[in-house]
């Protein structure tokens, strides 16, 4: 596969492209998925596969580096949300050269009862890592796991976000920054631009993000 050449600094739009061009994310306004919520959706992002393709999985590690350094020098530890962002989040760790931790969705229930795998003490400062943000509930509840262990979460970063106000109040309300490589918004345009869709689906896109609960395309 020859991969659209991707200068670090622009990550939303270029993110966006890598995405789209290994099908990472799919676009089916006319036929939609259904989501494990029931919810019927013209598009599907599974951001698993960018692990597959080398040259999309360092841009990505890289442009996660690049941005923590800017916004969170101060950082000691990155974590990786489980189960999507294990790797990334560990890749991201070995290029800052910083150690690392993941949270799972809850507590493991043999063992050693660990919600949080890995050695952290407390009072670290902490980067959260994420794949994808939806409602933000899953992902809020990693930070919430890692605050109630007494750390100190500076912020997360997610490789792409839906935009959803449902997870943008989420976010607000639990006292959490979210910066990520790319986005909805930037995701629709790019599609168009590339002639990946048209305008009319661009508008049917657009629709559901405002209302994705009860939207359907009928």
């Amino acid at each position: 596969m020859n991969f659209i050449h991707a200068p670090m600094g622009n990550f939303e739009k270029k993110t966006a492209e890598y995405l789209l061009q290994i099908k990472a994310i799919k676009l089916q306004p006319s036929n939609p998925f259904t989501w494990a919520s029931g919810w019927k959706s013209p598009i599907y992002c599974d951001n698993r596969k960018t692990l597959s393709f080398p040259e999309v999985r360092s841009y990505i590690r890289d442009s996660f580096a690049s941005m923590i350094n800017d916004l969170y020098p101060q950082v000691e530890m990155i974590a990786g949300v489980a189960t999507g962002a294990i790797a990334h989040g560990a890749l991201v760790a070995d290029k800052l050269a910083l150690p690392f931790i993941y949270v799972r969705s809850g507590v493991k229930e043999h063992g050693l009862g660990n919600q949080i795998e890995g050695y952290f003490e407390e009072g670290q400062k902490i980067v959260v890592i994420e794949d994808l943000i939806s409602t933000g509930g899953s992902s809020l509840n990693a930070v919430n796991a890692l605050r109630e262990s007494h750390c100190e979460v500076l912020g997360m970063v997610a490789i792409f976000t839906y935009e959803f106000k449902k997870a943008t109040d989420a976010f607000v309300t639990g006292n959490c920054r979210l910066n990520t490589l790319s986005n909805y918004t930037v995701l629709v345009e790019t599609a168009l631009q590339t002639g990946y869709i048209g305008q009319t689906e661009v508008e049917t896109l657009k629709k559901w993000r405002l209302d994705p609960a009860s939207w359907s395309t009928k």
